[in-house]
């Protein structure tokens, strides 16, 4: 018999596209199995959300789950306890005293936001009516508390169609549809309210949080939106490249940087400057929020 220690066989290194794949392969695994484990997580909860880009890292993993319909239908159903959360504006909670807010996640901007503003063809001072998207509250009521912090205050009109905004002179527009303004190269100025309100206060801005019906127990509900808030943060740039709205480099600066889904120290004070900024202009009656973890 041979003295000698038989040569190890070593397996030939892996080529960087190798790699890639391998990683793409074990990372779409593992997303499966979030996914699975968040299956039915929900189950005997009423969960409610809005059918825009900008909340879909919120409801990674659950949107089987959960209702998803205008944000002016989604408050009323919560507020006629047909929901027992819903992620809404941070007005319908701050202006009815029936909910708990859900700490540590919000959809945010420090700064232009994108998706939240006013398109005008007059300058603001000169500005006699505003046609307005109705839809969500907390865009709403920071364009009143905006205007009312410059001295303005210009008759606010319904937008009835939305066909019709890149006809109007001055027209307020929310979410998606704003967006897909934008996209049209619409041959308005664009006052942008996430920036217009960083510039006020040097604060973000909060839009819409996880609003939670009081009277029930609801520790399960609240793990799993935490859990479905982190699997779309760890899971954003698939989300990024694989989402169909609009084009890759928009969802990019998009979702990666105008808008932010956590809600901190800086996020609270934000909301309490827009208390406070609501009751000052007579915007109310006007709560204050109740955080839970």
């Amino acid at each position: 018999m041979s003295d000698e220690i038989p040569k190890l066989r070593l397996a030939p290194p892996e080529s960087a596209e190798e790699i890639k794949r391998r990683h793409e392969r074990e990372t779409r695994l593992a997303d499966r199995r979030h996914e699975d484990d968040l299956e039915d997580s929900l189950k005997g909860f009423r969960v409610g959300s809005v059918p825009y880009l900008n909340a879909v890292p919120l409801t990674r993993g659950i949107e089987d789950e959960i209702i998803f319909i205008r944000p002016s239908e989604l408050a009323a159903k919560l507020r006629n306890d047909e929901l027992d959360a819903a992620l809404v504006s941070i007005s319908e909670v701050l202006m009815h005293d029936k909910y708990d807010i859900l700490d540590g996640i919000a959809v945010a901007s420090l700064g232009e936001v994108k998706s939240v503003f006013l398109a005008h063809r007059q300058p603001l001072e000169e500005i006699k009516e505003i046609y307005c998207d109705t839809a969500s509250l907390a865009g709403f009521n920071l364009l009143k508390v905006l205007l009312a912090e410059r001295g303005l205050k210009p008759e606010l009109k319904p937008l009835n169609d939305y066909k019709d905004a890149p006809t109007k002179d001055n027209v307020f527009l929310i979410g998606d549809r704003a967006i897909d303004f934008l996209f049209g190269n619409p041959n308005h100025q664009i006052w942008d309210l996430g920036a217009a309100w960083f510039e006020l206060t040097g604060l973000p801005f909060v839009y819409a949080v996880w609003a939670l019906r009081r009277g029930i127990e609801n520790k399960e509900l609240r793990r799993q939106l935490h859990s479905a808030k982190a699997f779309g943060m760890d899971t954003l740039d698939n989300i990024i490249n694989t989402r169909p709205e609009y084009t890759l480099d928009f969802r990019k600066d998009y979702l990666g940087w105008h808008i932010h889904y956590h809600l901190g120290t800086d996020e609270r004070r934000g909301i309490a400057k827009f208390v406070e900024l609501l009751r000052k202009h007579g915007l109310g009656p006007v709560y204050e929020p109740r955080f839970v973890p």
